[in-house]
């Protein structure tokens, strides 16, 4: 596409996008959200930088083969879930690591659930980039 006001326009709004996807990202850990509608945020950024600028550019600006991404986020998931099995527990059972106190002193809580998250953002996040740089570069 040969607008400048959309290429223009895309560079902010795509960072925007990516923004606002990491910030479902981590809301979605206690509230509605999280990684795969975080994921679809943040793809539909690329997408769009796709379409106004071309998919070569967007390449360029992903820096990362998005099936890279995708067998990344595949990897920290399975990890996520076998973290549990080290405890004794079932697969994927949550488990959490509370930072600076306890449950009772509300120390900052990181859990493995926010780890498969991430997973499943990533897994997202390159799988649909990658069919839609498949889909425009076969048009």
């Amino acid at each position: 596409m040969n607008s400048i006001i959309l290429r223009a326009g895309t560079r902010y709004l795509s960072g925007l996008l990516l923004l606002f996807s990491l910030y479902m990202l981590l809301r979605g850990h206690n509230e509605p959200g999280g990684g795969f509608i975080g994921g679809l945020i943040g793809s539909t950024g690329f997408v769009l930088y796709a379409i106004a600028c071309g998919t070569a550019d967007a390449r360029k600006a992903l820096r990362v083969q998005p099936n890279n991404i995708a067998m990344a986020g595949l990897g920290i998931a399975l990890l996520a879930g076998i973290f549990a099995a080290l405890f004794g527990d079932a697969l994927f059972t949550g488990q959490w690591l509370f930072i600076g106190g306890d449950k009772d002193e509300k120390g900052l809580p990181l859990s493995t659930v926010l780890v498969f998250d991430i997973g499943v953002y990533m897994v997202v996040f390159g799988s649909i980039i990658a069919l839609v740089f498949a889909m425009e570069e076969e048009i």
